[in-house]
């Protein structure tokens, strides 16, 4: 079967988040799941496969990491919307039926795909203890997302804390459910982007993700309740970088950013 690897949230190869995509006729059982998405050993790798013309959704879709399914995963998603859209199985808007709800991607004409997902709740909370030691930033604030997303977005005191951050990945994955945010207001906001983030998931195998889809749908309303607009644009990453640019719809939250097929080859399992 074809296996593919996409670059998220980029225009170019070899920069944005990477993810696996594989097109089934359907979903085998979640022990091969499990042992291809270890194989492949990037953040997530998504399995996805058609579903009968007349329902909610066109596609069912699951993600992966290399040591547990997730809720939600935004820039697999668009890596697989990208695939149906460059491969000509899909034209225009796909919804995808996934364990968080119904998610929709939309191929813009610009070349970007928008990706619809719910916005995240945020409540704030204590900074838990470790998290300043684990960090090795003192948190300006900490807020608590909706279930799906599990992480804590703590925000720091400016964008050089959070691009030099050299996080205690051990203690950082006794923190949260799922991951760790960091984020700040970037030094030039009226420039290219308006905040900037990094994204830690140590609890669920990954130390460091590139780009995070699903986070941006926290730090939208974050950032936008912080500067008065509902259009803003995020650049996350350490050694790996994207942008994702957000757009606030109320209870939902709009994505979009680019997406490039990196690898395409073929899956002997």
């Amino acid at each position: 079967m074809r296996i593919r690897i996409v670059d998220a949230f980029t225009d170019r190869p070899f920069s944005g988040n990477p993810a696996g995509v594989l097109l089934l006729d359907s979903f085998p059982e979640d022990d091969w799941l499990r042992k291809v998405a270890a194989e492949v050993n990037l953040s997530e790798t998504a399995f996805a496969h058609p579903l009968p013309p007349g329902g909610e959704a066109d596609w069912a879709l699951r993600w992966f990491t290399p040591t547990t399914e997730v809720d939600m995963c935004g820039h697999a998603t668009l890596a697989t919307a990208h695939v149906l859209h460059s491969t000509g199985i899909a034209t225009g808007t796909v919804r995808f039926a996934a364990r968080c709800g119904i998610l929709i991607a939309t191929a813009e004409p610009d070349g970007t795909i928008t990706l619809d997902f719910p916005t995240s709740s945020l409540t704030p909370v204590p900074a838990p203890d470790g998290l300043e030691k684990a960090l090795g930033a003192k948190p300006v604030a900490v807020h608590d997302t909706a279930a799906h997303i599990g992480d804590l977005v703590v925000e720091l005191a400016d964008e050089t804390t959070v691009r030099t951050l050299a996080p205690d990945f051990a203690l950082l994955s006794t923190l949260s459910d799922r991951g760790i945010i960091a984020t700040a207001v970037a030094d030039e906001p009226e420039g290219a982007y308006q905040f900037v983030s990094r994204g830690f998931f140590p609890a669920v195998g990954i130390d460091e993700d590139p780009v995070t889809g699903s986070a941006h749908t926290a730090l939208a309303p974050y950032w936008s309740a912080r500067f008065g607009r509902d259009e803003l644009t995020g650049f996350q990453g350490g050694a790996r970088t994207g942008v994702v640019r957000t757009r606030l719809r109320g209870e939902r939250t709009h994505l979009n950013g680019h997406a490039v097929t990196v690898i395409d080859g073929e899956l002997h399992a």
